[in-house]
């Protein structure tokens, strides 16, 4: 039988951490001075004039070079809990992590014959 009181702390927890961010935002954009000026409008550079124009691209290389970081790091999200718990899970989890690193390591050598790892 599905009891839904098993859920009590589940649905709790989701109601007081979507309360708290709606919260802090109501409560800042009552409290928040409203001031305009021309301070308030122009951009602000660490406390000194800004020069120039304030749109800059950056080159792409930077995008790519963030997005094969985060892809490893996930994989070390991944592989950490499977590495805490291999004496457990078995020949057929060591297989299927072995894949996984496979994987990776295809789109490791991907990203570095396309020129992705370059910083140049």
């Amino acid at each position: 039988m599905f009891l839904l009181y098993e859920y009590d702390i589940f649905w709790s927890f989701l109601i007081i951490s979507s309360a708290i961010p709606i919260l802090a935002f109501l409560i800042s954009g009552v409290l928040a001075p409203i001031r305009k000026g021309p301070e308030k409008l122009s951009s602000y550079e660490s406390g000194i004039e800004p020069m120039g124009d304030a749109w800059l691209q950056f080159r792409i290389r930077y995008y790519m070079f963030a997005l094969v970081f985060v892809v490893f790091d996930v994989e070390t999200v991944f592989l950490y809990p499977w590495a805490m718990s291999f004496d457990i899970l078995g020949v057929s989890v060591f297989i299927e992590a072995l894949i996984f690193v496979l994987i990776l390591i295809v789109g490791s050598v991907y990203a570095w014959r396309k020129g992705a790892l370059e910083w140049s």
